[in-house]
């Protein structure tokens, strides 16, 4: 450990984690359901559409690994190399959230910034994240401060508009009957009850980029919600797809704002699913690229750590 690292500012940078190959998907699982083991057709149907989008090979955590590593190199970029320093913590997955604090209690930081991979706050995500973060920091002593959400930072409300007219354009004659999507994980219903943000912060983020492209048909929606027995917000992508359909929509460009990665939600429930139930309609459907580490995302989170530094002085 050098002093010049145990003088740095941690950046605990937070997601809900993949598993790292199909033989840990069961793991995963069980750690999602709360230490609870998925039934044998459970666990069938989620290997099944992990295998249908990796074919074995799984590059969705190497994908927030390369989004940890461009966050430190753009901190380093804009505070000089060793102001800062990046962990990652994983809501599901190792190294989980509470390894990532003891990481960095390890390495001598005593003050430290926690944000997640997720744009828009709501208590029963970011929230949780937050409270598993501030809790393990209070246990090291570490002053943790948080970005609660980003939603409408410009960087970020930029790329993404850049992102639905590309998308728009492989709609060629057809482009201005497009209808825009966007979507983001739906959560259970009784948030709206909690009059929790998230279904509000997910719309001033749809307003925005659709504004900043130029958009005119464009609506909301939810998907991949829980199978968990009580009411989650809809409608659901595949209920607005059959709604369209039957007002003679033919195009649709899906832009998943809730999410800023190809992982599960993205590359199933959009790229096969719902692809497929588009097509049954005789719709087409395509996808905006998802963020990943590009370098405007990059600088959304960087400022955003930043910000919130600034105002806890």
């Amino acid at each position: 450990m050098s002093t010049k690292e145990s003088n740095a500012i941690g950046v605990l940078v937070m997601s809900y984690g993949t598993p790292e190959s199909l033989e840990g998907v069961e793991a995963y699982y069980t750690h999602i359901r709360r230490g609870n083991p998925p039934s044998a057709e459970q666990l069938a149907d989620l290997t099944a559409r992990y295998r249908a989008i990796v074919g074995g090979v799984f590059p969705l955590r190497e994908n927030t690994d390369r989004q940890v590593s461009a966050l430190q190199r753009t901190l380093d970029e804009l505070a000089g190399e060793g102001a800062f320093v990046c962990y990652q913590g994983l809501k599901h997955a190792s190294p989980f959230i509470e390894d990532g604090v003891a990481a960095m209690a390890a390495n001598g930081i005593k003050k430290a910034v926690a944000i997640v991979l997720t744009p828009q706050y709501s208590v029963m995500s970011v929230g949780g994240y937050m409270k598993r973060a501030e809790e393990e920091a209070a246990k090291h002593g570490i002053k943790m401060q948080t970005v609660r959400e980003y939603h409408l930072h410009p960087q970020l409300i930029d790329e993404l508009s850049s992102r639905v007219q590309e998308g728009l354009d492989r709609f060629g004659g057809s482009r201005e009957d497009t209808m825009v999507l966007f979507s983001a994980h739906s959560l259970p219903a009784r948030i709206v009850e909690m009059k929790d943000p998230y279904p509000e912060q997910l719309l001033e983020t749809s307003r925005a980029v659709a504004e900043e492209a130029g958009v005119r048909k464009w609506e909301f929606t939810w998907q991949s919600a829980g199978q968990t027995g009580q009411p989650w917000l809809g409608p659901d992508i595949l209920e607005t797809l059959d709604r369209l359909n039957g007002e003679g929509v033919k195009s649709v460009l899906v832009a998943p704002v809730g999410f800023v990665s190809d992982h599960l939600e993205v590359l199933y429930d959009l790229d096969i699913e719902a692809r497929k139930f588009a097509e049954e309609r005789g719709m087409r459907l395509e996808r905006i690229r998802m963020l990943n580490d590009d370098a405007q995302y990059m600088t959304a989170l960087a400022e955003s750590v930043l910000a919130a530094l600034k105002e806890s002085e």
